[in-house]
């Protein structure tokens, strides 16, 4: 006895798939849908939000080598350093973290390493950095925060 549900039937030579029954329909289109090839959500998560904070960070620092006065901080110096140098120092974090999203969004172990690295040290720094933008600088921290969750949290089939 044949199933009826896969049997093909010939009607005046072409060839008919008879339908699948409402509880089969149901059920392929309610499963989840997988991570991709071999890649994570979580990664490419993690991976975009590291080139937007990369590109956040080369913004502030082309901001602060090219317009120092676009910041307001008494005396004209931060926690550490001046203007001149926090340019640099976000213009280089920018493209480090911009390098390691692009490399997060392939796939790359290096590339997750040193976002989370990168993510930790750029929280840090503007943290040392607030007195000059402080509800920026908050939202940079925690965008930091949020690609170093997304960069840690385990791949979906990775084993314990």
């Amino acid at each position: 006895m044949s199933n009826p549900d896969t049997e093909k039937q010939t009607n005046a030579g072409s060839e008919r798939v008879e339908p699948r029954a409402p509880e089969q329909r149901r059920e392929w289109a309610m499963a989840h849908a997988g991570a991709g090839a071999g890649g994570s959500r979580w990664l490419a998560f993690g991976g975009w939000m590291l080139l937007l904070a990369g590109a956040f960070n080369v913004i502030a620092g082309l901001t602060a080598l090219f317009r120092p006065d676009y910041y307001v901080v008494a005396g004209g110096e931060l926690l550490v350093f001046g203007f001149g140098a926090w340019g640099w120092i976000w213009l280089a974090f920018g493209v480090l973290q911009v390098a390691a999203g692009a490399g997060c969004l392939g796939g790359m172990r290096w590339a997750r390493i040193t976002g989370i690295g990168l993510a930790g040290l750029s929280a840090i720094g503007h943290l040392a950095f607030l007195a000059a933008f402080p509800l920026w600088e908050f939202a940079a921290i925690a965008l930091a925060v949020l690609v170093m969750y997304a960069l840690v949290v385990p791949d979906e089939d990775a084993v314990a």
